[in-house]
């Protein structure tokens, strides 16, 4: 059969007569009225740059010791030392951990308090 006589290459004259003959009719159903409808009014709460909490953050240091950092933990922010031991190693192998957050000024006493310490603390807002 000749390519020229056929309207795509790898269809032959039936095959494309009959993919034409095909009508395409999305049929689009919905009910007429809500399938239910709620009692109570949501209270959608926008999350903005304003209103995220922010992080305080500790950064690994090559002048404390583990032992030292634990115990800032324990008694600047009130951890329990096994929850301390933990921020701490988290701190030592992965480079930093959040250590507390909530409003700003909060989070920067929080802050104050680390470097009052000797801790490399930082603060950012979640998000």
């Amino acid at each position: 059969m000749n390519r020229q006589n056929q309207p795509h290459p790898f269809m032959d004259v039936q095959e494309v007569k009959a993919v034409d003959s095909v009508k395409y009719s999305p049929v689009m159903s919905s009910p007429s009225a809500p399938l239910a409808t709620p009692d109570v009014e949501l209270d959608v709460h926008t999350l903005s740059s304003e209103n995220l909490p922010w992080m305080c953050i500790v950064w690994d240091d090559p002048v404390n010791l583990m032992s030292y950092v634990t115990y800032v933990f324990q008694t600047v922010l009130g951890f329990s030392k096994k929850k301390a031991t933990e921020l701490m190693m988290q701190v030592h192998t992965e480079g930093k951990a959040v250590v507390s957050s909530g409003e700003k000024d909060k989070v920067e006493g929080d802050v104050k308090k680390l470097h009052t310490a000797g801790l490399w603390a930082t603060m950012q807002q979640a998000g």
